[in-house]
């Protein structure tokens, strides 16, 4: 069952506790597991190289370039094409790519940021899926008093959340460092309209 949480200045998070049952969460975690080709790349942060502190595997015909790195594109097809369709459904958007970040451990995370590249459009829709130990997560606004108006979400075992709206430019989010010694992939859906470079507004003034 889907809940809303409205967020000011039209932005808003839906999530669905329990969008995939848990044995087929379970499934899913499972073939993740196996399947991908899991890699840590190095990004951009604060003017340096630094390695990421997760594993990462994606799909989707388009480059995607965010934090200094660019993954290029990957084949979308198979049970992950027929996942990002039924996300698609669930957000009321056409998603056209796929990252799949696994924590291996509460060692690692990732910190605030926020989704905003120009190649996902003026407004962009994300969906994540989580799958399993439950962790936190935190989301504060961008202004100078965001810190004191951070929420958190418990994000549970096969759990869908979908931020929406203005989100991506009036929100950062994070998922925080934890405790545990057990696992998690968080699968994301978005929608490249573009490669890098893609630019939303000289697209509107084209048409």
């Amino acid at each position: 069952m889907w809940t809303r949480h409205d967020l000011r200045r039209e932005s808003f998070i839906d999530y669905d506790s329990h969008w995939l049952s848990e044995p087929e969460a379970s499934e899913w975690f499972a073939w993740c597991m196996e399947y991908f080709p899991w890699e840590q790349r190095a990004i951009v942060a604060g003017g340096k190289e630094v390695m990421q502190p997760r594993l990462m595997a994606w799909a989707g015909d388009l480059p995607y370039r965010y934090s200094g790195q660019t993954l290029e594109p990957r084949p979308l097809e198979g049970r992950l094409l027929s996942l990002c369709e039924r996300a698609s459904e669930a957000a009321g958007e056409v998603f056209n790519h796929v990252v799949i970040n696994r924590y291996r451990n509460g060692r690692d995370h990732i910190g605030m940021h926020s989704d905003a590249e120009f190649e996902l459009g003026k407004d962009p829709v994300i969906a994540s899926l989580s799958l399993g130990c439950e962790r936190a997560f935190v989301i504060q606004p961008k202004d100078k008093r965001g810190r004191k108006q951070s929420k958190r979400f418990p994000l549970e075992h096969g759990s869908m959340l979908i931020m929406g709206g203005s989100f991506q430019h009036r929100w950062r989010h994070a998922l925080p460092k934890s405790g545990t010694d057990q696992e998690r992939l968080n699968i994301t859906f978005r929608r490249l309209h573009g490669p890098p470079g893609w630019r939303w507004w000289e697209a509107a003034s084209e048409e």
